[in-house]
């Protein structure tokens, strides 16, 4: 089923073309040759011609997107890019999540992609020659290196990689897993605890990111983590043991690197979401699409008053996630400083109400549903995931309680239609 949308009255022009050409491309070229596209969720049942077709046929639709114009929304256009704002690019991440996995032809590829982000805005003229440059063209890969098993993921102020300055050089010694694209990554980006008592305008011991190339001795790459029964993932536990880097590579200034992940990680927030309204519309469809079809029990599925209610509910969850995560896009470009309590209020909703349609979707279709068919099981794992992504939810309850009664202590009342 293609995704069905038509221009929006209110918006302006240059979003509604994003979003109408978007639509066009994904259900001219991607839809109708998803499985070939994607041959990889077919689990064990692949031959080497089918990956071979499959690598060849997402080259091809590459080509396409960029002679489209709709390459890499997230990029400014000095960089190859489409030099979207916010709202614009929300809009168009909800249209590519519909096929699942299909923003990765578009540019658009964690952490690469975040990475891109934070090297436009930190990096030094040299590291975007050296780094960003290469990242942008697909020559290199990168990997995002912040959680440690020790620590809360929650609490970035608590990691405990230290970063010791040694003349020219940073000493890099800890313990990280879950570092994103670990496998194939050719650097790394690293959230370290600097010790540089020497460094302008910062403290020992402040937070910052070093770029750290992943073929540099004391680099251990333990495993790939399983996740979900499987045997690994491209998330990675990874050990620096002794790990010496140039000063040089240090991303923005010493004791910037809390910003910087908050950077990446706010917009990355609220692009999850919309890539969730996305694979909820999808889930949505499939779902209504069933109950249109399947007779059970001497009648159709759109007859039976439990799944009229799986339908209602699934369309509130629905518009209630994205138009709450359009909020908080607009507010983002508008500089609202209220969009930090916005956005944690949509990663809370979102994953939750997606993984609600998904349930539901999947129930309508019985085995089918959890079978490699349909796109339905991935995007479960997928929901679930997402509560602990990015913050779990109970850190965002309490940061929005928190600001939300900072307000009232000021004398202010949450005013709700800003």
């Amino acid at each position: 089923m293609p995704i069905n949308i038509s221009p929006i009255p209110d918006l302006p022009d240059h979003v509604n073309d994003v979003r109408l050409r978007t639509a066009a491309f994904i259900n001219q070229e991607i839809l109708p040759v998803e499985d070939r596209l994607f041959v990889g969720r077919r689990g064990h049942s692949i031959t080497d011609e089918m990956l071979a077709d499959s690598k060849a046929l997402r080259e091809s639709v590459k080509v396409k997107v960029k002679a489209a114009g709709l390459w890499a929304p997230h990029l400014p256009q000095e960089y190859g890019g489409m030099g979207l704002d916010f709202l614009a690019h929300a809009y168009m991440n909800e249209i590519l999540a519909y096929a699942l996995g299909a923003a990765s032809l578009f540019g658009v590829v964690a952490p690469n992609s975040g990475n891109q982000k934070i090297l436009v805005k930190y990096g030094t003229e040299d590291q975007k020659q050296r780094w960003l440059l290469p990242l942008i063209d697909g020559t290199m890969q990168s990997g995002y290196s912040m959680t440690e098993p020790d620590n809360a993921g929650s609490d970035p102020r608590s990691i405990k990689t230290t970063a010791v300055r040694d003349g020219d050089d940073y000493v890099i010694n800890g313990h990280k897993w879950f570092t994103s694209n670990g496998l194939e990554a050719d650097f790394f980006i690293v959230m370290c605890r600097v010790e540089d008592p020497t460094a302008e305008g910062s403290r020992s011991g402040s937070m910052s990111q070093i770029i750290v190339p992943t073929d540099t001795p004391g680099v251990e790459i333990v495993r790939g983590i399983g996740i979900w029964g499987s045997r690994s993932s491209d998330h990675c536990e990874v050990k620096y043991n002794n790990v010496r880097v140039p000063a040089d590579n240090v991303l923005g200034r010493v004791g910037q690197g809390h910003e910087a992940a908050q950077d990446r990680l706010g917009a990355g927030r609220v692009f999850h979401c919309m890539n969730s309204v996305g694979q909820m519309w999808r889930a949505f469809d499939l779902m209504v699409e069933r109950a249109l079809t399947r007779e059970v029990h001497g009648g159709l599925l759109k007859d039976k008053q439990f799944i009229q209610g799986f339908i209602a509910d699934s369309y509130m969850d629905l518009q209630t996630s994205r138009l709450l995560t359009i909020r908080a896009a607009e507010m983002i470009d508008r500089g609202d400083p209220r969009a930090r309590t916005e956005i944690s209020a949509l990663k809370v909703y979102v994953p939750a109400a997606f993984h609600r349609v998904v349930d539901r979707a999947i129930q309508v279709w019985g085995a089918a549903g959890v079978s490699n068919d349909l796109p339905l099981a991935a995007m479960y794992l997928g929901a679930r995931t997402l509560r602990l992504a990015d913050g779990p939810d109970e850190v965002h309850k309490i940061l929005i309680a928190k600001n939300v009664l900072h307000s009232y202590e000021r004398g202010e009342s949450w005013d709700f239609a800003r």
